[in-house]
């Protein structure tokens, strides 16, 4: 497994060009399975995950190909209905091909997800709105199977907000007899980039990015050809933390202001400094960070994908920060890591309160899911010393060439591999 290595205490300065969000990217490319013919997405990010939903379209039968950036998907000769357990156990959006299967074929096979790293994740709701459309749910030596004639129209409310659900049951809606309406929906910007493109595709739906999403089926949806996926907006809150943490300054370009306010809201009150400019978003770091208590919430609240690398510069704030995880309960796993390098943390159930130091110092470090890598980066890039983070291969699920990307920054890192 690669390993980076940072030689922490370097002031970033320069440029950087976000990439598209995989979290727009992976339930785009599940709804080309919704279409006959050749589709293409561009902006696509070259990231481990977005490889495996490849493997995964390949293995239900589409021809794929790909070149780093322009992504095109022919799923006029689906063959396969099942999403094995062999690429769902590796990436829990693989599930996300549910939906459209059932949507568009009647018929799907898909993997139980399993445990995740940062909490249970259950699918239950997905489950419980392909029900109410219609569809006939069995369990079998843990695959879901789900089969229907053609699904119904149906209010759904979700007791609790679920993105992926929310966009499973929308995929498999949009080809659905009737309406369908979604209540408690998510409102995240990747479900309403995934209804823009749908409705591009030729689907009829209303108030995505709101509470409730409306849904009128129809008979067949079109390929969708060059469709740009959104800015990720998580990569960029994560270079807003690593600018703020080095007291450095960066121009953060190809984001979207709406997407990030609640990011950058936040980040305010530590005292980095974030303005727009004609040439994108100007970053600079204080040369003391500021402490702020946080709470995660869905959309448009702070979002938990960030709540790791936010403690992360906490560690080195004047004073003590609270922060509440409110989505998922084991997502303080980075704590312990954190603590490698110095940092007072306090954890107790879903609460850290962050006392902040001096200096952190470099230490051996493991990652131990995406966002927990993320911030263990932040960290390391103000520690004194040498830090080398092993398991990086989670990092690579979600930042694309993260390493030479905050190397062109200034930043003294390396890639190990192994």
């Amino acid at each position: 497994m690669d390993k980076l290595l940072i030689r922490g205490g370097r002031r970033l300065s320069g440029e950087v060009i976000i990439g598209g969000a995989k979290n727009a990217a992976l339930p785009l490319m599940a709804a080309t399975i919704l279409a006959s013919g050749t589709s293409s997405l561009t902006n696509i990010p070259d990231l481990r995950d977005i490889r495996t939903m490849i493997e995964m379209l390949i293995t239900l039968g589409a021809e794929v190909s790909y070149d780093g950036c322009r992504l095109t998907i022919d799923s006029g000769g689906l063959v396969s209905r099942e999403a094995p357990y062999e690429l769902v156990k590796t990436m829990r959006a693989s599930v996300l091909t549910l939906g459209p299967l059932v949507g568009r074929f009647g018929t799907a096979k898909v993997s139980l997800p399993g445990g995740c790293a940062i909490g249970a994740r259950p699918i239950n709701l997905h489950l419980m709105g392909l029900e109410k459309m219609g569809a006939k749910i069995t369990l079998s030596e843990g695959y879901v199977v789900a089969e229907a004639e053609r699904l119904k129209g149906a209010v759904i409310f979700f007791d609790i907000v679920t993105v992926t659900g929310t966009e499973n049951l929308m995929m498999a809606a949009a080809l659905a007899d009737g309406v369908t309406r979604l209540e408690n929906a998510a409102r995240e910007p990747e479900v309403k980039d995934l209804a823009d493109a749908l409705n591009l595709m030729g689907a009829k739906i209303k108030g995505a990015g709101e509470s409730v999403i409306e849904i009128e089926g129809v008979e067949k949806l079109s390929p969708i050809v060059d469709y740009s996926i959104i800015p990720d907006r998580i990569e960029t809150g994560t270079f807003i933390a690593m600018a703020g943490i080095t007291g450095g300054e960066v121009l953060i370009k190809n984001y979207q202001a709406e997407h990030i306010s609640p990011i950058v809201e936040k980040l305010l009150e530590t005292g980095i400094e974030i303005s727009e400019e004609s040439g994108g978003l100007r970053v600079k770091g204080p040369k003391t960070l500021r402490p702020a208590n946080l709470e995660t919430m869905p959309y448009p609240g702070f979002p938990t994908d960030m709540q790791a690398q936010f403690m992360a510069l906490m560690c080195v704030a004047k004073g003590t920060s609270v922060i509440r995880e409110t989505i998922f309960e084991n997502r303080f796993m980075h704590v312990a890591e954190l603590r490698r390098l110095g940092a007072d943390i306090d954890e107790k159930g879903n609460s850290a309160t962050v006392k902040g130091v001096k200096t952190l110092t470099g230490a051996p470090l493991m990652a131990t899911d995406l966002r927990a890598s993320a911030s263990l980066v932040v960290a390391a890039l103000a520690a004194h010393g040498e830090t080398v983070i092993d398991r990086i291969y989670h990092l690579d699920r979600g930042y694309e060439r993260i390493e030479d990307k905050i190397s062109r920054l200034g930043a003294d890192v390396t890639r190990i591999k192994e």
